[in-house]
């Protein structure tokens, strides 16, 4: 999957690990602790931590991409709360069932831009974004298939109940009367 040259990668680390004496690497403790056998102190070797001397990693150039991804799959599964069409059935239905998967894809999204760019906050921002997606896709989608108990709001079927007054016949007018 990487492009990279492995044993350069190991030459150089041995090339790093020779230009440090063993002094460095392996460093006498000041510590002092007793054997067993005569009772005596003596000192206890331990390995030394490597000394730092580089800064710690600042975030990286392209992190705010992340970011941009994260405020885009937000504001989507916002607009799912402003959805200006009824859901109850028919296009209107199946657009917004659409529109739920549409923002759980948008935070699939920007969750793997941000465990890209380790964005934690980021990450979980995204992660909720999926969770409201598949949740209000599934609000929508249980009841018309079985699972969930039906409500006025969302009932069994995906297609609108035909108009109470039936279809108008051809041929006939309407008389005043």
């Amino acid at each position: 999957m990487s492009d990279r040259n492995w044993e350069a990668e190991l030459a150089k680390i041995d090339k790093q690990l020779a230009s440090v004496s063993d002094e460095a690497l392996l460093a006498e403790s000041k510590a002092v602790a007793p054997t067993k056998s005569t009772g005596r102190l003596i000192a206890a070797p331990t390995v030394a931590a490597p000394a730092r001397t580089a800064a710690p990693a600042a975030p990286s150039a392209g992190a705010w991409r992340g970011w941009v991804q994260v405020a885009i799959a937000v504001g989507a599964a916002a607009g799912l709360m402003f959805w200006p069409w009824p859901r109850s059935c028919g296009g209107p239905l199946i657009g917004f069932t659409a529109a739920t998967g549409a923002v759980a894809l948008l935070g699939v999204w920007s969750a793997v831009g941000t465990w890209r760019h380790r964005l934690g906050l980021a990450h979980v921002a995204s992660l909720l974004v999926v969770v409201w997606g598949l949740g209000l896709g599934a609000r929508e989608v249980l009841p018309r298939v079985g699972y969930a108990a039906p409500t006025p709001e969302r009932s069994e079927g995906w297609s609108c109940p035909a108009p109470s007054g039936g279809p108008p016949t051809v041929g006939t007018v309407a008389v005043p009367g």
